[in-house]
C-alpha cells in the first residue's frame, strides 16, 4: 500500500552563517527545521498582508480625507440630491 504525502517537499540553500543561525534557533526553540521555516513563511506572509492593507488604507485616506463611517449617510444624501434618480420606463412591444 502506497503512502500519500500530504505536504510538498522543497530544497533550499542558505549561506553558511544563516544556516548556523537557523539551526541554532530551531534547537533553542525545540523545533525541526521544517517547523522553523513554516513559521518564518507564515510570519513573512502576514507581514506582507499587513503592508498591503496599510497601503490600501493610505490610498483610501488620500481619496477620502477625513471621512468616517458616520459621514456615509450624509454623503449618500448629498450625492442623491445632485444626481437625479433613474427611472426605468417600460415600453410596450
Amino acid at each position: 500500500m502506497a503512502i500519500t504525502r500530504t505536504s510538498r517537499v522543497y530544497t533550499i540553500s542558505l549561506p553558511p552563517e544563516l544556516a548556523r543561525k537557523a539551526e541554532a534557533l530551531a534547537k533553542r526553540d525545540s523545533r525541526t527545521m521544517s517547523e522553523l521555516f513554516r513559521e518564518a513563511f507564515r510570519t513573512y506572509y502576514a507581514q506582507q498582508s499587513r503592508e498591503i492593507l496599510e497601503e490600501i488604507g493610505e490610498y483610501a485616506n488620500r481619496r477620502n480625507p477625513g471621512y468616517t463611517e458616520t459621514d456615509v449617510p450624509r454623503l449618500i444624501k448629498e450625492v442623491r440630491s445632485v444626481t437625479p434618480a433613474r427611472r426605468h420606463i417600460r415600453t410596450r412591444q
